[in-house]
């Protein structure tokens, strides 16, 4: 038994054999070969055997995930069976007698190549299926194991370098028990998926990929942080304990379901769900969700090929907002850029792309990209309460650019004979230091505020939150922050506005009773945390809270912030 310390990431235990998701090695030498009717055979049998793989990953992801996320899959088995692909392969492997690897990827280089370069984007998006098919079917030819989450059939813990989001995208939480990873912290978008799809999650671990070997049982401990490797029958019998205690409390938390979520003293407060994708709204519903506070809109279009047309879209948004009903749900334009890449649009690589060119500022140059997407939304808008926030906003001048295109597409759309609400508010993310000091004049132009702490907290430290080294200046107590918050809220009040909050600060049960006192009017949090919060602040006077307020921002660390909390708490 050997016992490894991570970051809880996603609540609960899991108990299950490792799987370990790792890119297999696909180097092989170019040589001749005498029988080349042999190599052509023995490449038909990969790719039929990749075909067979692609069909069940297909149907899984549509089963667990819904269509749009088994699209990239189409696509992959059309390059299969696209003979204007296969047979140059066949035809390199007769004409020159080398064998099946050195053709498929002489091959497809050349179409990878000829793609990229291309003036269509279509086709330029072509290039990304070609090479994710082709490390298929190379590794049958060398006959090592390619993995696939979306093909695991039996329960496992994943063990991974990190996972990307288009692997989370695919994780089948029926066997799927739970995850750990070499890196990541609480804040990356693999932790973040784990929440969203309830299972444990351990990240940060540094060495997990080699200190557990293939089908080692293992336990995952997301509430404490620990990884437990092949484990003693007193060590699986204690944990099977914690589990079933945690299993105990969950039922009671449940029990909170249908309550509003209202302070001691009767004040209520918005308890609100972050999702990814339109399935994810059934955890927001069974955790007692009071409306979604973050729609995360990328997972749309990431795990494909292609962008995705108006029409995907607006069923996809339909569909929360009919789930939801007259229930809020803030939708956030496409966010991608940082850690979130997209293949297809090939953008350029950046030294620092947490600072670069993504979210708004990909939007606002690709306006044909944004305004499909606010037509999509403005179509679906009179399905529910829609309200719309645009993310990464660093001045008054993008977010007025970005109203003035949504504005743009509802006149077109109204003209065109298309209904659209009129009680649509628009507001924007604040995640910038600079957008949050001059929040009191962006309060007099948006709607409401929604604070993103996880990028506030990056920002303002300069400290990157995906870098270990640099993870103790991940302080969301640090009093800077706490006054940048309040300046945010405050800024909204004074102008009749709301603010609310969708970092994961917003669900940690030291910054709630911090939150409460600075007067926030919404928490949007992974829809796990929505239960133990309500929980808590049933328990919170606000009035008291707010006695602490000029205290709290006049503090000089974060480790006195905490300690003041957990003693006016009793935690």
């Amino acid at each position: 038994m050997s016992s490894i310390n991570g970051i809880a990431a996603s609540n609960g235990i899991a108990i299950a054999k490792a799987y370990k998701l790792e890119v297999p090695e696909l180097t092989f030498d170019k040589s001749k070969v005498e029988n080349p009717e042999a190599e052509i055979e023995r490449l038909d049998n990969a790719l039929e055997v990749s075909k067979q793989e692609l069909e069940i990953i297909k149907e899984n992801a549509k089963k667990s995930l819904g269509d749009e996320h088994a699209e990239i899959f189409s696509a992959h088995l059309l390059v299969l069976s696209d003979p204007e692909m296969i047979n140059p392969i066949k035809d390199k492997i007769k004409s020159e007698n080398v064998n099946a690897e050195a053709a498929l990827d002489e091959t497809a280089n050349m179409f990878i190549d000829m793609f990229k370069n291309m003036d269509n984007e279509y086709m330029r998006e072509r290039a990304a299926d070609i090479q994710d098919v082709t490390k298929r079917v190379m590794a049958h030819l060398l006959k090592v194991t390619f993995p696939d989450p979306a093909l695991i059939d039996e329960e496992v813990v994943i063990v991974a370098e990190d996972l990307t989001p288009s692997d989370t995208a695919q994780l089948n939480k029926r066997f799927v028990k739970g995850f750990t990873t070499n890196i990541g912290g609480r804040t990356s978008h693999s932790a973040i998926m784990a929440r969203s799809l309830e299972i444990p999650a351990v990240v940060g671990t540094k060495n997990i990929t080699e200190a557990a070997d293939k089908d080692t049982l293992i336990i995952v401990d997301g509430i404490d942080g620990h990884v437990i490797i092949d484990p003693s029958e007193e060590e699986l019998a204690a944990y099977k304990k914690k589990q079933a205690d945690f299993e105990e409390q969950k039922q009671e938390w449940a029990k909170l379901k249908d309550e509003p979520t209202k302070t001691a003293e009767g004040e209520h407060v918005e308890l609100v769900a972050n999702i990814g994708t339109p399935e994810d709204v059934e955890g927001v519903i069974n955790n007692g969700g009071e409306g979604v506070g973050l729609y995360r809109t990328e997972f749309l279009y990431m795990g494909k090929s292609e962008l995705p047309t108006e029409e995907e879209q607006y069923k996809a948004y339909k569909s929360v907002l009919d789930q939801m009903g007259d229930k809020p749900v803030v939708v956030r334009t496409l966010d991608i850029g940082g850690d979130k890449e997209l293949s297809y649009l090939d953008l350029p690589k950046e030294l620092n792309p947490f600072l670069g060119f993504r979210a708004i500022r990909l939007c606002l140059e690709r306006d044909d990209i944004f305004r499909t997407q606010l037509r999509a939304l403005l179509r679906a808008s009179t399905s529910g309460n829609l309200k719309i926030m645009f993310p990464m906003i660093a001045t008054l001048d993008e977010f007025r650019q970005a109203k003035a295109i949504l504005l743009e597409e509802k006149d077109k759309l109204i003209n065109e004979g298309t209904e659209v609400s009129d009680q649509i508010e628009i507001g924007i993310m604040v995640e910038i230091p600079s957008t949050a000091v001059i929040a009191r004049q962006f309060a007099k132009e948006v709607d409401f505020f929604s604070i993103g702490t996880n990028d506030l907290i990056q920002y303002t430290m300069a400290a990157d939150r995906m870098n270990e080294r640099v993870s103790y200046l991940y302080q969301p107590y640090n009093p800077s922050i706490i006054n940048l918050v309040n300046n945010v809220i405050e800024a909204a009040h004074a102008e009749g506005k709301w603010a609310g909050m969708c970092g994961e600060m917003a669900g940690d049960s030291i910054a709630i009773p911090i939150l409460l006192g600075l007067g926030l009017d919404e928490f949007s949090m992974s829809a796990t945390s929505i239960l133990p919060a309500r929980t808590q602040i049933k328990e919170l006077s606000k009035q008291d809270l707010a006695s602490f307020k000029d205290k709290l921002l006049s503090m000089n660390t974060a480790e006195e912030v905490e300690q003041f909390i957990r003693e006016k708490t009793n935690q």
